[in-house]
């Protein structure tokens, strides 16, 4: 079995000995240029040639085609000259017998022992060169035809891995039901004399970031048997065939090992999809694939030796032959971590970093809903980079607060030139959405307000819960399309006009508007029944789509109904920053001199304003 690093020393050999190659083909070019040019000769003239043989000055000639070649009398000059060939001069060999001198006469083809050396070894050298490359092409790891069926699993040992469940937080329910796997290759016979079997497979499900293949990193780390990783799309070819015989190729693999081996695949819907899903019924190869996956997991011959992991955020579109018990007995959901969760996943991302002692991480777990550990690495890893940048010696928790707007909003676009004009009809859009929030009973408490344009937006309103939901009332809905509205609602006030900074604001509201109606079943005139339906994945947040399997007139009511739940939380929008056009001026006013405001700020700017400002009852 090849490890991991087999194939990096065969290709550093393969290199090392071409490196030589060329090396040895250079020195004998030079060798053979210093030879030829290692005796200087002096150029004449036929005329001044005759004139030397006369004078009896000439000891030696060698003759090759028109070169002719020499040495005086003295034995120490040489000479060079071009003789006539066509005609050729008769005179020459006479005068030349007639004083002395000795003749050498060479073919033309003849040539040095260097030359002739050269000219056999490179070509010799160039043909091995091209073999080995063959050969090393021949043996690698899926990289020529013949090699198409091989697996691309990468074979990672324990001590490969540095990774283990103390790495893994936010997710301890999880982790205990992998962490059995690991402890049943440690100690099968605890299990076996019960008469329990370890789940022949596990399917890990959940939104991106949750730490899904963290955890198959752990669980490589942690176990003591062979552990195969390879992706989804490692499998599927342009050529048919080649993701079957893959497949084939992995198991074959894990199966000679001496003991029991795990294989994790990710993203596993690149190969799982449900069959027949596709154009013209899908998609031959990989269809081909996922029918080999399905009969060596669970097939005619009893799987007993190897154990499937597997990860994907799209559990809606895998096959249903892929999930029933025998194939993958147990679905496990990560879900995003709680609040208990984020603090400590922080606690792991912080461990080697320098914390001021300002930073408290139960407070940004608080400042965090929603956050996945992905997420949370990022923004321990931004905020790591901001201090280090402003040259501090500790991260302080100001760092972190703006790691949380960079993560959330996007980068601070400083050079960004807004006119006082638009400044100004900024402050007072998110003045307007500040206030509302404020004034709501249960509206989602505004965390920070600013009018510094960060990515795509030109201000933002921070609201972040005191604590993580799960269930929300129809109370808590219409708050929130409400404060969402407020920024529109500030602009018609103000400015008597309307501008395109409310988009994102409108898309918001119309979808909590939309799902209230046809999923929540919180419409009195459309009653309790469901009509949507969710366009793709439920954890990619994907917009609802209304089905069309009733009448029109239901469509009809549907629309009705959206539209009128978004009017009347826009109008008491409007009527609250009327009744509190005083507050609204003064919140607006701050920012423009601040451009940042913290919540306990503008709770300060309201008790100044309106000391008896409280909460406005729901709408009936």
């Amino acid at each position: 079995m090849n490890g991991p690093g087999e194939g990096k020393r065969g290709s550093r050999g393969f290199r090392n000995i071409a490196l030589i190659a060329i090396i040895l083909i250079f020195s004998l070019v030079i060798l053979q240029s210093f030879f030829n040019n290692s005796e200087a000769r002096r150029e004449l003239g036929y005329s001044q040639f005759l004139e030397l043989v006369n004078s009896g000055r000439v000891a030696k000639v060698t003759i090759k085609g028109q070169t002719l070649t020499g040495t005086e009398a003295d034995g120490r000059t040489k000479f060079k000259t071009v003789i006539p060939t066509n005609p050729p001069d008769p005179e020459l060999f006479p005068l030349l017998k007639e004083k002395g001198v000795e003749i050498e006469v060479q073919s033309e083809g003849s040539s040095s022992w260097l030359f002739s050396a050269l000219v056999w070894v490179l070509p010799a050298l160039l043909v091995i060169v091209l073999w080995m490359w063959m050969i090393r092409r021949m043996q690698g790891e899926g990289t020529s035809a013949l090699s198409f069926g091989r697996s691309q699993a990468k074979l990672i040992t324990k001590e490969f891995s540095k990774v283990t469940f103390a790495d893994v937080a936010g997710i301890d329910e999880v982790k205990e039901e992998v962490q059995e796997i690991v402890e049943y290759l440690k100690d099968p016979q605890r299990f076996v004399r019960l008469g329990a079997q370890i789940p022949k497979g596990v399917l890990l499900v959940g939104p991106p970031g949750t730490g899904k293949t963290l955890l198959a990193r752990a669980i490589a780390g942690e176990a003591d048997v062979p552990f195969f990783s390879i992706s989804g799309s490692d499998f599927v070819e342009m050529f048919v065939g080649v993701g079957a015989a893959r497949v084939r190729d992995l198991f074959r693999r894990a199966k000679e090992e001496r003991r029991p081996a795990i294989i994790f695949i990710d993203e596993i819907d690149a190969v799982g999809r449900k069959r027949g899903a596709g154009i013209g019924g899908g998609h031959d190869e990989r269809e081909q694939t996922l029918n080999q996956l399905l009969a060596e997991m669970d097939g005619f011959e009893k799987n007993e030796q190897v154990i499937i992991l597997a990860a994907t955020n799209r559990p809606d579109i895998l096959d249903p032959a892929l999930l029933r018990p025998g194939r993958f007995d147990r679905k496990i959901t990560v879900p995003p971590p709680d609040l208990k969760g984020r603090e400590e996943i922080l606690k792991v991302h912080t461990k080697n970093k320098k914390l001021a002692p300002d930073v408290d991480l139960h407070i940004l777990a608080q400042r965090t809903p929603g956050f996945v550990g992905a997420d949370l690495e990022n923004l321990c890893n931004e905020a790591a980079l901001l201090a280090a940048r402003r040259k501090k010696s500790a991260i302080e928790m100001q760092d972190f607060e703006e790691a949380i707007d960079r993560v959330i909003a996007g980068v601070e676009r400083k050079s960004h030139i807004i006119s006082e004009e638009e400044k100004l009809r900024i402050a007072y859009h998110e003045a307007g959405h500040a206030l509302v929030s404020k004034l709501l009973p249960k509206a989602v408490p505004v965390h920070r307000i600013s009018i510094i344009p960060r990515g795509q937006a030109l201000g933002y309103t921070l609201q972040l819960p005191l604590k993580d939901k799960y269930l929300f009332s129809k109370e808590e809905l219409l708050d929130r399309i409400t404060s969402t509205l407020g920024g529109r609602a500030a602009d018609e006030l103000v400015f008597n006009e309307i501008t395109t900074g409310a988009k994102e604001d409108l898309e918001q509201a119309t979808e909590i508007a939309k799902s209230m109606v046809i999923s929540y079943g919180m419409s009195e005139r459309v009653g309790p029944i469901s009509l949507g339906r969710d366009n793709g994945n439920v954890f990619l947040g994907e917009d609802l789509i209304l089905n069309r399997d009733h009448s029109e007139k239901m469509s009809a009511l549907v629309d009705e109904e959206i539209k009128r739940i978004l009017e009347e939380c826009y109008e008491r929008a409007k009527r609250l920053l009327k009744e509190h056009q005083a507050a609204l001026k003064r919140i607006a006013e701050e920012l423009l001199k601040v451009e940042v405001l913290e919540g306990k700020r503008l709770d300060e700017l309201l008790a100044e304003v309106e000391p008896q400002t409280q909460p406005q009852p729901q709408p009936a």
